[in-house]
């Protein structure tokens, strides 16, 4: 659901509403926020190794209601989970992480704002109802850091540049949750417009808006139902080895990260790491970069046949050098690159679970999801889910006026 389809859908918004005050006791002064989920069109695991990422916000994501208090409590309540009840703790409190409780993502926005010389000196309010299936790969654990963000933005005045809010989206995930992810599912989220994506410079932060012409094809998401917990997944370990290789390849190379290096450069000093599956590892960060700036191209001219032999050739690098797909999403992207009307697919996000994404005609998209989901059910034992995904616009609070 776009912003303004959120803001036409007054059905939704006027139950958000009632809730907001079911749960905190009146509906006086509420302000309504949105921020995006994401997917990656191409560059996956390239934004910590210093290469491109080529991603998009969607119109599935997190709206938040907010109101300022006048104590120092800050209370939270999520939609997605009534049982937990109201979350409740003091502004000092901020930076004592509790457990796994998705108030850890509050709590690390308002510690990393303050941490940046921001003021934030009262609590507030804050429900919240996420559309993003938990564990997908479509990012809602960034969407509600930056819905979070643009939510202290608005109720303390603080004018914090997108970028710097972006940035502390990142580090919030990287010191306080401990996730080495890098930029790109922030930046994405943040700096999100509609039919547009984002070809990001991971090294300088330097981006192009790409407009999205699809012609007659749909981005179909679809979701292996797999739960996945990225601090649980190898995740790390990946992050460990592009990281073991580049030091490895700097003995000789005077280079700060993989994504400098082109495909014959890293094919003719691979003896450098001298080890088989560092060897994989890095080459598929370097030929995913450079499928990136490709598929930019293929883009810009209009070529989508050229751009879904480059989605077919990552999940390809992806299952088989950097091993982080599974049977559920080789299910789905093998099965859809098989399927009529269909130019690419390949696993989305971290892996381990979560989405791919296919590019199909539109008439086929119906038979499409039939076909792949019959045989997903065969093979995993049970259902995926399909969206179509339309590129919505960035975190924002919302204009219901």
């Amino acid at each position: 659901m776009s912003n303004s389809n959120i803001v036409e859908n007054s059905t939704v918004l006027s139950g958000l509403t009632k809730s907001f005050g079911q749960v905190f006791g009146d509906t006086e002064n509420i302000d309504y926020f949105f921020s995006p989920g994401r997917i990656n069109l191409i560059g996956e695991h390239t934004d910590y190794n210093g290469g491109f990422v080529f991603p998009a916000s969607i119109t599935i994501g997190t709206t938040g209601l907010a109101r300022l208090r006048k104590d120092n409590k800050v209370r939270l309540f999520s939609q997605n989970f009534p049982d937990l009840g109201v979350i409740e703790f003091d502004l000092e409190d901020a930076s004592k992480k509790e457990g796994n409780s998705w108030g850890n993502y509050v709590k690390g926005m308002i510690t990393m704002l303050t941490g940046a010389g921001y003021v934030i000196d009262k609590g507030f309010e804050l429900l919240i109802n996420g559309e993003i299936p938990t564990a997908s790969g479509l990012s809602s654990s960034a969407s509600l850091e930056l819905l979070v963000g643009v939510v202290l933005e608005d109720l303390f005045n603080l004018d914090v540049p997108r970028l710097e809010l972006v940035q502390l989206g990142q580090k919030k995930e990287n010191d306080f949750i401990g996730v080495n992810s890098g930029i790109l599912d922030q930046f994405a989220i943040g700096f999100g417009e509609i039919n547009k994506a984002i070809l990001l410079d991971c090294n300088t932060l330097k981006y192009e808006m790409v407009p999205v012409e699809l012609g007659d094809y749909d981005i179909v998401i679809m979701n292996t139902n797999k739960p996945r917990a990225l601090t649980e997944s190898k995740y790390n370990e990946r992050f460990a080895e592009t990281r073991e290789a580049l030091k490895r390849m700097q003995t000789k190379l005077s280079i700060s990260a993989l994504g400098e290096l082109s495909n014959e450069e890293f094919d003719a000093n691979t003896d450098l790491i001298g080890d088989e599956t560092l060897i994989k590892r890095a080459r598929h960060a370097v030929y995913e970069n450079n499928r990136t700036k490709v598929a930019q191209k293929a883009f810009v001219a209009g070529d989508l046949a050229e751009f879904g032999q480059l989605l077919n050739a990552s999940h390809a690098s992806l299952k088989n050098d950097y091993e982080v797909t599974g049977i559920e999403l080789d299910t789905l992207a093998e099965t859809a690159q098989a399927q009529a009307g269909v130019l690419g697919a390949r696993m989305t996000g971290a892996g381990f679970g979560g989405c791919a994404i296919a590019l199909v005609s539109h008439d086929n998209v119906e038979d499409f999801q039939n076909a792949v989901g019959q045989k997903y059910e065969e093979v995993v034992g049970y259902p995926a889910s399909f969206y179509v995904a339309q590129i919505g616009s960035g975190s924002t609070k919302l204009d219901v006026n």
